[in-house]
C-alpha cells in the first residue's frame, strides 16, 4: 500500500510538470511540431541520463514500439493543437483520457472497471467541463479534433505497463526519438530564436517532458492505469491556469468551481481507493 501511495505521488509530480506545457508553449513563435521537435531533443538528454543513472537497459520489441507510438502521438498532437485553439479546449479534449484508457482496458485487456473508478471518472470529467464551460469554444473544429486524438495516444501511455514484454522508460525514449526526428526539420525552418523562445524550449525539454515522464514511469509501475490517469486531472486544471495568469487567457467563476471539483475528485477518490485496500490488507491479514 506504501509503495502504491508512492505511485500516486510520482504521477500527480508528473502531472504538475505537464501542466506548464499550454503556457511554455503559447510564448513560443513556432509550429506545433518544431517546438515538439526541440522540447524531445532535450528530453532524450534527461532519458539517456536516467537511464545511464539508474543502469537500466534500453529495450526494443513491438510492444515497446506501440508505446513509443503513444508518447510520439500524444506529445505532436498535443504540440498542434495547442496552436490551433485555446489552451483551455485542447486540454479538456485531451483529458478525455480517463475514458479511452477504460475502453482500452475492457477491449484489450479485459479489464471491468471498478464503480469507484466509474464514479470517479464521471466526477472528474464533469469538474472539467465545469471548468472549461466559459471558455470552450466551438470555433478552431480541426484543432479541437487533433486535442481529442492527442487524448487517445495519451491513453496509450497510461497502459504501456499493461502490455506484454513492455518496458516503459524505453517507450518513452524511442518516443522522443520518433518525436526530434520528425520535429526538428520543422524547427530548422523558424526564424524567430528569442531568448523566451529558447528559453522556454529547454524549460519544455528538461521538466515538462524529461523529468515528467520519468515520474510517470515510475509512479505507473504500482499505480493502476484507471488510477494513474484520474490523478493527472491535476493537470487540465493547472494548465489553464497558468495560461490566464502569465498569457492573459481568462479564467471565469465556473472555471474556479470546476477546479475544486476535479481536485476534490482526485482526492477523494483516493482517499476511498486507500480505505479499500486497507480493508482488503485487514482481511487478507
Amino acid at each position: 500500500m506504501q509503495s502504491k501511495l508512492s505511485g500516486t505521488w510520482f504521477v500527480a509530480s508528473a502531472a504538475v510538470l505537464y501542466s506548464i506545457g499550454g503556457l511554455c508553449i503559447k510564448v513560443i513563435p513556432w509550429g506545433g511540431m518544431a517546438i515538439n521537435g526541440g522540447r524531445t531533443a532535450v528530453a532524450l538528454l534527461v532519458i539517456g541520463a536516467y537511464l545511464i543513472w539508474t543502469r537500466h537497459p534500453l529495450r526494443f520489441n513491438r510492444w515497446i514500439l506501440l508505446g513509443s507510438l503513444s508518447v510520439f502521438g500524444c506529445n505532436a498532437l498535443f504540440s498542434i493543437a495547442n496552436k490551433m485553439t485555446t489552451a483551455a479546449n485542447a486540454i479538456v479534449l485531451q483529458f478525455t483520457v480517463p475514458i479511452f484508457v477504460m475502453l482500452f482496458s475492457m477491449a484489450f485487456f479485459h479489464q471491468k472497471p471498478k464503480k469507484l473508478d466509474v464514479a470517479a471518472c464521471i466526477v472528474v470529467f464533469g469538474g472539467i467541463l465545469f471548468f472549461f464551460l466559459d471558455s470552450l469554444e466551438m470555433g478552431g473544429g480541426v484543432g479541437n479534433f487533433i486535442a481529442l486524438l492527442s487524448g487517445v495516444a495519451y491513453a496509450g501511455i497510461f497502459l504501456m505497463n499493461d502490455m506484454p514484454d513492455s518496458d516503459a522508460i524505453s517507450s518513452v525514449f524511442w518516443g522522443d526519438v520518433i518525436s526530434a526526428v520528425t520535429g526538428l526539420p520543422f524547427l530548422f525552418q523558424e526564424t524567430e530564436f528569442t531568448a523566451t523562445a529558447l528559453t522556454s524550449l529547454v524549460i519544455l525539454g528538461v521538466f515538462q517532458v524529461g523529468v515528467a515522464y520519468v515520474c510517470l514511469c515510475i509512479g505507473l509501475k504500482t499505480t493502476p492505469p484507471v488510477t494513474a490517469s484520474l490523478v493527472s486531472g491535476i493537470e487540465p486544471v493547472l494548465n489553464p491556469i497558468l495560461v490566464a495568469l502569465f498569457y492573459e487567457e481568462t479564467v471565469g467563476t465556473f472555471a474556479l468551481i470546476g477546479a475544486v471539483i476535479v481536485i476534490g475528485g482526485v482526492v477523494g477518490y483516493n482517499v476511498l481507493q486507500a480505505r479499500d485496500n486497507a480493508r482488503s490488507a485487514s482481511k487478507s491479514n
